[in-house]
């Protein structure tokens, strides 16, 4: 390893530990990097307080709505604590958290209300769906040029935005008043088991509710189940006249643009 190299992996952990009054593992002796040594030991500080200040600032814009409902001190304890338990593994800071519902989940003390998992799952998802890549929706006209004896075989792709939530906390209203409006007032939420969609249509980020059936059925679309697999499931989980459902539901999907075309 040259010496440089040497140097940028010792200042590289240095800032990582967040040690600014331990001494960095000196240059070996007679190295050519000594001076740049001398120069970076004694303001350590300075970027380790930079690199912490970025990590909060990355994490801040993937949870915006969890930063506004914790505020600034709270979201800071809380960026410390998830960036020193689990650093990132990711060259890009967009990734930044992508361990962090997990995280929160794993210990419920870091949140002031459990709802507010909620609010981070769906700030996650939500920047998820805008982050996705593009895709041309499917259109009805498409699925009137299946022949009859193709349907059962048919399989759909979902959107590669298409975000699937289940929640137990009724936080809609209390994430799209925040995501307005930081000093927003709300009523806390109430508990609330419920299932959720997330997709993006052109550059908006739509969401709404699904009961039970509709979230088995956009989980086979996800796992590429066909059309006969899907209507099967369907009457498994007492749906009555389960062909009809599939087909009522794949015209709504459709019209809300939540399937591309392969």
């Amino acid at each position: 390893m040259s010496t440089l190299a040497a140097l940028q992996q010792r200042f590289m952990q240095q800032v990582l530990r967040g040690e600014a009054d331990a001494p960095m593992a000196p240059a070996a002796p007679g190295s050519p990097d000594t001076a740049c040594y001398s120069d970076v030991t004694g303001h350590m500080d300075i970027y380790i307080h930079a690199y912490q200040g970025r990590m909060r600032q990355a994490l801040a814009s993937n949870f915006p709505v969890l930063h506004r409902a914790l505020g600034d001190q709270a979201f800071g304890a809380l960026a410390r604590a998830y960036c020193t338990a689990r650093p990132s593994q990711h060259r890009s800071i967009r990734w930044l958290g992508d361990g962090l519902t997990d995280f929160l989940a794993a210990d419920p003390a870091l949140l002031p209300h459990p709802a507010l998992l909620d609010i981070a799952r769906m700030d996650w998802a939500m920047r998820a769906a805008f982050d996705a890549a593009d895709a041309v929706p499917l259109q009805m006209e498409d699925l009137g040029r299946v022949a009859a004896a193709d349907w059962p075989d048919l399989t759909f792709t979902a959107l590669p935005s298409l975000q699937l939530l289940e929640l137990q906390w009724g936080v809609e209203g209390l994430w799209h008043a925040l995501h307005a409006d930081a000093q927003a007032q709300t009523d806390a939420p109430e508990h609330a088991p419920h299932a959720m969609v997330i997709w993006r249509a052109q550059l908006e980020c739509r969401w709404r509710t699904v009961d039970a059936t509709e979230l088995l059925a956009l989980r086979l679309v996800q796992q590429k189940a066909c059309f006969a697999e899907l209507c099967e499931a369907l009457q498994h989980a007492g749906t009555e006249q389960a062909a009809q459902r599939a087909a009522e539901l794949l015209r709504a999907w459709v019209g809300e643009g939540l399937l591309a075309r392969p």
